[in-house]
């Protein structure tokens, strides 16, 4: 009985240097900040980027004159998808942004948005390509343009089909960003290596970095169903 409360002793003095000693919790906190500002400009870049090529690919299909503007888009999204995003960060991060005053956030942030937008390209072309083609036909009958007809018509209808399947895309970027730390971004992931360090005892640092990333995966969760939700009724309604 008494080893087993020795355990637990030691167990909770390894989490309490871990995290309240020296004030460590301000690095989860420090880490935890970076994690969330490289995960927002990923997000932006990774939509915007998703979207465009996605859109591009849909409508130059046919098009003799811009068949290489989908052949680029589509090199884009087959490098991107076939390579790993580690080597990705690595090649940014030595071959683009190489000035001393680099900010390594803005570059993490870069690099994972150019990864998830070949990720997002693909959801959103088999949202498009899910949409009756009557319902293009519709717009251009009233009026619309080939722009108009894609984004007040057709774009509203996929990004509904495809919202959870975006939402899982923006879970995997969340936790793929766990990865920059190569690039000596002190993100969630490194502030618990750093911890581990001094503390001598890696487990409960990581362990309580794995704690923050499923709290950020759950409340995103709960997050993309509350809008679920919103949407359904709005279609009810």
């Amino acid at each position: 009985m008494n080893a087993i409360i020795d355990w637990f002793n030691q167990l909770g003095q390894s989490y309490y240097d871990a995290f309240i000693t020296e004030h460590r919790y301000m690095f989860y906190l420090q880490g935890l900040g970076n994690t969330l500002l490289i995960s927002l400009i990923a997000l932006l870049i990774g939509a915007f980027l998703g979207i465009l090529v996605a859109v591009i690919r849909f409508s130059t299909a046919g098009i003799n004159g811009l068949s290489w503007l989908k052949s680029l888009c589509n090199l884009y999204v087959t490098v991107i998808r076939g390579t790993p995003v580690l080597v990705q960060l690595l090649i940014i991060s030595n071959l683009v942004f190489t000035a001393r005053d680099t900010n390594e956030i803005i570059v993490a942030g870069i690099c994972f948005g150019i990864n998830s937008g070949a990720y997002v390209a693909e959801i959103v072309r088999a949202g498009i390509e899910s949409i009756e083609k009557g319902q293009y036909e519709a717009g251009r009958s009233l009026g619309l343009n080939g722009n108009q007809t894609m984004f007040t018509i057709i774009m509203p209808q996929a990004i509904k089909n495809i919202l959870p399947a975006l939402g899982n895309e923006f879970i995997v970027l969340i936790k793929e960003t766990s990865v920059a730390s190569i690039i000596a971004v002190t993100d969630l992931s490194k502030a618990a290596q750093y911890i581990g360090s001094r503390t001598y005892d890696v487990l409960p640092p990581l362990m309580i970095a794995a704690a923050c990333y499923l709290i950020m995966v759950l409340g995103f969760t709960k997050l993309l169903h509350f809008i679920e939700r919103r949407m359904a009724q709005g279609d009810r309604n």
